[in-house]
């Protein structure tokens, strides 16, 4: 098993970041990815840029942890672009693989933007796709 230092030594442009705000989701999300049915993810743009994490770029390989900090998978972006919570659409909702409809993905992502900093409907989001490149779990891929 590689330790993390490993892996970033040998992709020094990777970040490293957790999926969620909790254990349960950050395993629950990593669950998806490893099935293959979470293929994209979003956050708010604002935790982007000065002071915040790197954006996404397409081509880049970025680490995923577990919640306690080892290394998940190597995922990397296909695609990224960015909208307005309102405009959110069927097709990105169905590739982030854990919501039942739109309506679900808007309850869902309203509650855990209010926990993180604050919600408001007209919000810029950070709009992912990735594909996992390497499980470090010992999953296959």
């Amino acid at each position: 098993m590689k330790t993390l230092q490993e892996i970033i030594d040998a992709n020094p442009e990777a970040e490293t970041f957790r999926f969620g705000d909790s254990k349960k989701l950050c395993d629950s999300i990593l669950a998806l990815i490893r099935s293959g049915k979470k293929t994209a993810t979003c956050e708010a743009l604002l935790v982007y840029g000065k002071g915040g994490d790197e954006m996404p770029e397409v081509g880049r390989r970025d680490v995923a942890l577990e919640w306690d900090g080892r290394p998940a998978v190597m995922l990397e972006t296909v695609e990224v672009t960015t909208r307005r919570f309102g405009d959110m659409d069927e097709d990105f909702v169905a590739a982030q693989g854990e919501f039942r409809d739109l309506e679900h993905w808007r309850q869902g992502y309203e509650a855990y933007f209010r926990r993180n900093g604050g919600f408001d409907p007209e919000m810029e989001l950070m709009c992912e796709r990735f594909r996992v490149v390497e499980d470090f779990g010992g999953h296959d891929v």
